[in-house]
């Protein structure tokens, strides 16, 4: 249709860009080349980490989820020096279903938090595309309120290959996090896959997020879920959703009678909470803090926190093995030939397997 003002114009008419200005210094770009090119000190780095800068908790995540081996070394010293000043946080993982709110929850708990004088870390794994391998890392654009807090950090991971979605250096995260000041660690998973069972074993408490109205489909998705959680929050308990929302805690609550106690000897609950109106907020943390108070108290909390430690040595020491398998040049050339053989059906996967392994065994061995 012709624009009423030009009706000589179309509505999609492109306007004129800006026009490059007629001098660039050079020896600003160079400048900022140069700024950009220059390796961090290490040193500096964790003195400035541990005085609780913003920007050196960026820089050091950054350096832990990189693959440059010379990035790897450098973190590795890092975590190292921030290891005596870790574990002084509660650990809190979030997950439930896609469309639940996990992003508008965290936010409101998160503002919750800083305002009765906590400093909240939240580190958000987002899921990658296994076609493009790409993540679109928006927990920041959600999380507007929260992303302005001074009291408040967020970290957008992308997932990666990791087991379930959760990021390979959350762990690492989480420790640089304690030692930067941040007293409250909110780790949010995508919500599907096995991720929830890596973000249970390096958080203290397990928060399930709930839909009232959630069909039976997805109760068989849900039950293996709620088996870990310390607690369901029924979300978007609002206006007319209040009534199925009241019904959905009820069909929780029975839904946990069957489940044997828990070695933490705490009883989950049901609450329910309205992220966008920002209510039941208080009476969540509340709950948690009764939990704290109770692992403390019978030594569930530091018998738990061993035992991730050493859950996450075996993963690391399997990851790494993992990793060189893989890298050896050796076993890339074998593995070559034998995926040929197996697509051509001339040897079964296992057969094919067991004798890669066999090779890598050798190849360790003549080392």
């Amino acid at each position: 249709m012709p624009n009423q003002k030009h009706p000589h114009k179309k509505s999609l008419h492109e306007i004129d860009g800006i026009s490059q200005p007629d001098f660039i210094n050079q020896d600003s770009i160079q400048n900022i080349q140069k700024f950009r090119r220059k390796p961090l000190n290490t040193d500096a780095l964790i003195q400035k980490l541990l005085q609780g800068d913003i920007p050196s908790l960026s820089k050091t995540i950054t350096l832990i989820e990189s693959t440059n081996p010379k990035h790897q070394e450098q973190a590795h010293k890092i975590i190292q020096s921030c290891l005596p000043h870790a574990n002084k946080s509660v650990r809190i993982g979030i997950t439930g279903v896609p469309g639940v709110g996990k992003s508008t929850f965290i936010e409101a708990f998160g503002m919750y938090l800083t305002s009765i004088g906590k400093k909240v870390a939240v580190l958000a794994i987002d899921p990658s595309s296994s076609i493009s391998r790409g993540s679109i890392l928006g927990d920041k654009t959600r999380m507007e309120d929260l992303v302005k807090n001074e009291n408040a950090f967020i970290r957008p991971s992308a997932s990666g290959e990791s087991l379930g979605g959760v990021s390979r250096k959350t762990r690492e995260s989480i420790i640089l996090c304690e030692a930067c000041g941040f007293d409250t660690i909110l780790i949010e998973t995508v919500g599907v896959g096995q991720s929830e069972t890596a973000v249970h074993s390096m958080t203290d408490f397990f928060l399930l997020l709930n839909l009232a109205g959630a069909g039976d489909e997805l109760q068989g998705i849900k039950r293996g879920i709620m088996e870990m959680a310390d607690a369901i929050v029924i979300n978007k308990a609002d206006g007319d959703n209040m009534d199925r929302a009241r019904n959905a805690k009820l069909d929780a609550n029975r839904g946990l009678q069957l489940f044997p106690m828990k070695e933490s000897q705490w009883k989950p609950r049901v609450l329910l909470a309205s992220a966008y109106y920002r209510t039941g907020i208080a009476e969540v943390w509340q709950l948690l803090e009764n939990y704290f108070s109770l692992t403390k108290e019978n030594g569930y909390f530091e018998t738990n926190r061993n035992n991730q430690n050493a859950y996450w040595l075996k993963e690391t020491i399997n990851e790494q093995l993992l990793l060189n398998f893989y890298e050896n040049n050796v076993i890339a050339e074998a593995l070559s030939q034998e995926e040929k053989a197996v697509q051509n059906n001339e040897k079964s996967p296992f057969a094919a397997a067991n004798e890669l392994l066999d090779l890598y065994e050798r190849i360790v061995k003549s080392m």
